[in-house]
């Protein structure tokens, strides 16, 4: 069985779950969560679309020869720290960011800078932490956050040189 295969199982498998608890709270439960459900489903829907075309414009903009020279699986723990600013930099959700580490990974991207790019970018992205976190939570608290998360790419990046595998 494949990892895409039981990932598949496990995803399915638990929308199966949660539908039936809501299926035994009631009937205005289950047609409730159905409607907001397909909501959230319409609405996401464009902005992955949007995101796949979008990182396709990324990478046919950005030659391939930089994307292996800065991010390329020779490039070590230079390559790491670039992926690391990088992540921390680019703005935008979750779509954005798997799809930009998705093209560098098909022009030549280490696997393991791509790793360290795209935990960046999920634990201290610049843009989140000024318009959402910080007018939400202390300032000193986001910054501790921040310096504390600094070692978790590289971590994530060394993790992913020991494993090997592409």
């Amino acid at each position: 069985m494949s990892a895409a295969l039981l990932i598949d199982i496990l995803l399915w498998g638990s929308v199966f779950a949660v539908g039936l608890i809501a299926f035994r709270r009631g009937s205005t439960v289950f047609v409730a969560s159905l409607r907001e459900g397909a909501m959230d489903f319409v609405n996401i829907v464009p902005r992955i679309a949007l995101g796949v075309i979008g990182s396709g414009y990324i990478a046919a903009i950005i030659p391939q020869e930089v994307i292996t020279g800065w991010l390329g699986p020779d490039s070590g723990w230079l390559g790491v720290a670039s992926a690391v600013v990088a992540g921390a930099a680019t703005p935008g959700g979750p779509v954005i960011g798997f799809s930009i580490g998705t093209v560098a990974l098909k022009s030549g991207g280490g696997v393991p800078q791509v790793v360290a790019y795209v935990v960046a970018w999920a634990l201290f992205a610049f843009q989140r932490v000024i318009l959402w976190e910080i007018p939400f939570m202390p300032a000193r608290f986001v910054w501790f956050r921040c310096a504390v998360s600094v070692p978790f790419p590289f971590v994530a990046a060394a993790i992913a040189m020991l494993i090997g595998k592409p």
